[in-house]
């Protein structure tokens, strides 16, 4: 079934190989390449190395099972926003079921408003986030290599096949875009 040593394959090549057979197998392959990162993302939210752990075996579970369901054609962005939002949702479960109960309470003022920030953050991300899946696929695909992959403009122009200029356009109409999304 392998033909090339499995670091010789590319993301692309083994997500094309799991879509036309649905071999797990595949996903064993690339799963794991990515397993630092997304610790590194949940230990950047989360601030505990056990709760990533934890959060990184869970996050492999569902893109696996949404692997099932749906094509995705970039990896690394949408693992990454998966593990980003399976964080957020962590960290918002924590916020409200986390009161222990004793007899002296004290809720600081600093408590509520950063308890709030968080609620504030976590929308404006949420709409980020449905924002970003409204644009259309170059814009889509443009923005999210430059600003969540840091990738620079000719990286993104190699990876996508546009040319410069069609990559600078990509990106600041997709901001324009998402700035008009979310003003409304």
């Amino acid at each position: 079934m392998l033909t090339k040593r499995n670091n010789d394959i590319d993301d692309r090549e083994l997500l094309d190989n799991f879509y036309s057979d649905h071999n797990n197998e595949w996903l064993g392959i690339l799963l794991p390449r990515y397993t630092l990162l997304l610790l590194g993302v949940c230990m950047k939210y989360l601030k505990n190395e056990d709760d990533s752990k934890d959060s990184v075996q869970q996050i492999f579970l569902k893109a696996i099972s949404e692997l099932h369901k749906y094509k995705v054609e970039y990896f690394k962005s949408w693992i990454y926003m998966i593990a980003k939002n399976h964080c957020l949702m962590k960290l918002r479960d924590k916020g409200k079921y986390n009161v222990e109960i004793t007899d002296n309470i004290t809720i600081g003022v600093d408590d509520v408003e950063d308890n709030m920030l968080l609620q504030e953050k976590d929308a404006t991300l949420n709409q980020m986030q449905e924002a970003l899946l409204r644009l259309n696929k170059e814009q889509q695909v443009c923005v999210t290599l430059f600003y969540l992959e840091k990738k620079s403009y000719t990286d993104i122009a190699t990876q996508t096949g546009f040319n410069l200029m069609q990559v600078k356009s990509h990106i600041q109409n997709g901001k324009r875009n998402l700035r008009i999304m979310l003003s409304k």
